[in-house]
């Protein structure tokens, strides 16, 4: 079992409910595809290989966070470190229901300089033999068109060596041009995805999808093999070309923080998948790893 998840993390500040200035803010650090890999770490066996592609800077922010990724048994040898560039950092804020709202800092993240100065070329040969690559719209958004295209040029080989890709729109307005330019990624990755995971929410602000059903079949048209909808306290829909299969979501009495309710789906969803569970099997462990970690403050919650 051999998954590499693609994208950015940043540092995190969680503020108090009363404001930013109320009280302390708890610090930490996030990101969609890292939340995926730390999950999906925590449901597969010891001896399976997790790791996390991304860049850092040479700071002290860039040191602790590959330190916890490392006590997290992600594999770092594929983060790369920029000197004089710095991770981004956004702040998360909470209203009584705990529905949240970000504001970021990102412009110089390293990230983004992630595929540049021929570290393509070395990710291509280094990520060969991989069981699985995941990543988000986010992770194609801040890579910018030309790292978009050498990035969809990378999975494209990748695929044709055998390796399966998952991706998960995860869209943010703010990080693209327009929205054709993200319909435009968006439709460019499916026809590399093998596992697509949308939350409808997104898909019908975007798309304008009516239900979870057309989320799926334009997934499943671009050759997605299956799309896993997710449908927020509802649970999720699991379609492929011949089922559907509704999986309920889990009751939760108090709502904390939404922060990674998807990333954590995403990871129990996929580690189930390469553990050789039903994908309607996965999809109800997602669920289950969704309901306790909106229960907790942060993207990240304790193991065990």
């Amino acid at each position: 079992m051999n998954l590499a998840a693609i994208g950015e993390c940043m540092v995190e500040a969680t503020l108090d409910r009363a404001g930013p200035f109320a009280g302390p803010a708890r610090l930490g650090f996030g990101g969609d595809s890292l939340n995926t890999a730390v999950y999906a770490r925590r449901g597969l066996p010891a001896a399976a290989r997790v790791a996390y592609v991304t860049a850092l800077g040479d700071d002290v922010f860039s040191d602790s966070m590959l330190a916890a990724w490392q006590d997290e048994g992600l594999d770092t040898a594929l983060v790369y470190r920029l000197p004089g560039r710095r991770p981004g950092f956004y702040a998360i804020a909470t209203d009584e229901s705990g529905e949240r709202r970000f504001y970021y800092w990102r412009r110089e993240a390293a990230a983004r300089a992630l595929l540049e100065e021929g570290r393509d070329a070395d990710l291509a040969a280094r990520l060969q033999g991989s069981d699985m690559i995941y990543l988000s719209g986010i992770t194609l958004a801040i890579l910018g068109e030309d790292g978009r295209g050498r990035l969809l040029a990378l999975l494209r080989d990748l695929r044709e060596a055998g390796t399966a890709v998952a991706f998960d729109g995860n869209h943010r307005p703010a990080l693209w041009p327009d929205p054709a330019a993200a319909r435009a990624a968006y439709d460019a990755i499916g026809r590399l995805t093998d596992i697509a995971l949308p939350t409808f929410d997104d898909e019908a602000a975007l798309q304008g999808d009516v239900g979870p059903e057309v989320t799926a079949r334009r997934w499943l048209g671009l050759g997605a093999r299956e799309a896993v909808v997710k449908l927020g306290p509802a649970g999720c829909a699991v379609f492929t070309p011949e089922t559907r299969a509704e999986v309920p979501g889990h009751p939760v009495e108090t709502v904390v923080d939404t922060t990674a309710a998807g990333d954590s789906f995403n990871g129990a969803y996929l580690a189930a998948r390469l553990r050789g569970e039903t994908p309607r099997e996965a999809a109800a462990r997602g669920c289950a790893l969704a309901a306790q970690v909106i229960q907790h403050k942060g993207a990240i919650i304790p193991a065990g």
